[in-house]
């Protein structure tokens, strides 16, 4: 196996002047910041509504979160790359698309006012809004992940429902997940993770985080590629304090 040196990663972060929805911005400034830790070079593009974008001159694909409107607001734009972004998947990209993002990865998510907003079929879930007198999912979580334990913040009022061989991202724990149903949370597609979980996410879950960069860079050099260990006391710090709090509060 080798290690990192000398290497760089391009990153790709999609809408983030709409789709940044309690801070989503922070996966992409974690992304940097470890890739910087590893000594890995590190550059993030802004790619907004109308800019041209392939996703194969990126090693990394981002979205946050957004409300109803900004779905609408992006979601014809984002379909114009729909079959590249899938190819990248296929290809094995990582990419983490959160909330809004999530939903518009998915086939389709339905508004409260019936509009069906047609999303890119890279997680095959279906979501809807079951109306603005359901309560929404709101609060901590804690998921059971193949990370490990993850923690984040959920806020949302669509409710998403994976087909049968669709792998979610985890189990809850503690939380509403994906629906409050099936006691899932997210999806995953290859190397794409698709999450209600704010927080910012990355920050307090740094293995989640490692595993895009590794992912990224033994895709774009074809070489085995370990990241060295790194003293997460801060983001073990902030990670344990979620999850105290979370469990506290359950």
């Amino acid at each position: 196996m080798q290690t990192v040196t000398n290497w760089s990663l391009r990153i790709a972060h999609l809408y983030s002047n709409v789709m940044n929805i309690y801070g989503d911005r922070g996966n992409t400034i974690a992304l940097q910041y470890r890739a910087q830790l590893h000594g890995i070079q590190c550059q993030i593009s802004k790619i907004e509504k109308g800019e041209e974008f392939e996703p194969h001159n990126f090693d990394i694909v981002v979205i946050g979160g957004g409300q109803d409107r900004e779905q609408e607001y992006i979601g014809t734009d984002l379909a114009r790359h729909s079959q590249s972004l899938m190819h990248a998947v296929e290809d094995g990209q990582p990419m983490l698309a959160v909330c809004g993002g999530f939903q518009l990865f998915g086939k389709s998510y339905e508004k409260a006012n019936g509009q069906k907003i047609t999303g890119l079929g890279i997680f095959d879930i279906e979501s809807i809004h079951p109306g603005e007198n359901t309560k929404r999912c709101i609060g901590n979580v804690l998921l059971q992940t193949d990370f490990g334990e993850v923690v984040g913040f959920e806020n949302h009022g669509g409710r998403s429902y994976l087909a049968k061989t669709q792998k979610p991202f985890g189990t809850v724990i503690t939380g509403n997940g994906n629906n409050s149903e099936d006691n899932y949370e997210g999806a995953q597609t290859h190397n794409a993770i698709g999450t209600y979980l704010h927080g910012s996410l990355l920050p307090r879950n740094p293995k989640i985080t490692d595993f895009m960069l590794e992912t990224a860079l033994h895709r774009k050099y074809n070489k085995d590629i370990t990241l060295p260990t790194l003293k997460n006391l801060i983001e073990e710090a902030a990670h344990k304090n979620a999850r105290a709090r979370t469990l506290k509060n359950h």
